[in-house]
């Protein structure tokens, strides 16, 4: 039995792609692939009939594209995580899926270790953002974004505090970020609220596009 695994659905309107994707996730023993699919409505149709942990969905698809899938994810209150793929030419859409809830956003091109933690975080109810990415996160976030109450949260930090959102910018879930600066995991988890609330976000992903934007690095 596999109850134990992630199941996941890949959705890609290239063949090789998902194939691909699958020889790649199968090779983990607590990942399973339920499902694959050609684009936005076969998504939909295998979400609700598979019901996997987490979604792998690319942006460009025919007949119902990445971004209107989730859209339709959301809207139905499907318990179902979304991690985008994209490419580098479609970085426009992805400050359009931080608004609809997209939990994490891959580069297609990245390295199958950076795919794998994306999945284990987003499973775990962590948010991940491919480091890569964080630039054009920052650039659009300045541009649609004001910051000026966000900005004075900065200077509120405790110095804990600001080693654990550097940590989160870095996509470390709190059992990692505990075991990188040697505290509990629910201490850690009193930090990300903390952090949060004075930065004025609601996840982690909001929370690195914040760190990666005002420079904030490790001391």
């Amino acid at each position: 039995m596999c109850n134990n695994k992630i199941r996941i659905l890949i959705v890609d309107d290239h063949s090789l792609m998902r194939q691909g994707l699958k020889q790649i996730l199968e090779i983990e023993s607590d990942i399973e692939v339920v499902g694959l699919a050609g684009d936005g409505e076969e998504a939909l149709e295998k979400c609700l009939k598979l019901k996997p942990h987490v979604i792998l969905m690319d942006i460009n698809m025919p007949h119902m594209n990445g971004i209107q899938a989730l859209r339709r994810i959301k809207d139905m209150g499907i318990d179902t995580k979304v991690i985008m793929l994209t490419i580098h030419e479609d970085r426009e859409y992805l400050f359009e899926t931080v608004n609809i809830g997209a939990e994490g956003y891959v580069l297609k091109d990245a390295e199958s270790d950076s795919l794998v933690r994306a999945i284990r975080n987003v499973y775990g109810g962590e948010s991940y953002i491919h480091p890569s990415l964080a630039t054009e996160f920052v650039r659009e976030y300045k541009n649609r974004g004001k910051t000026t109450g966000k900005e004075q949260g900065k200077n509120k930090l405790t110095r804990r505090e600001y080693e654990v959102l550097t940590l989160i910018a870095e996509g470390l879930n709190n059992k990692e970020i505990g075991e990188n600066l040697f505290i509990s995991e629910k201490t850690v988890k009193n930090h990300v609220s903390n952090i949060f609330k004075k930065i004025e976000v609601n996840d982690r992903t909001q929370a690195a596009i914040y760190a990666f934007k005002h420079n904030i690095k490790k001391i």
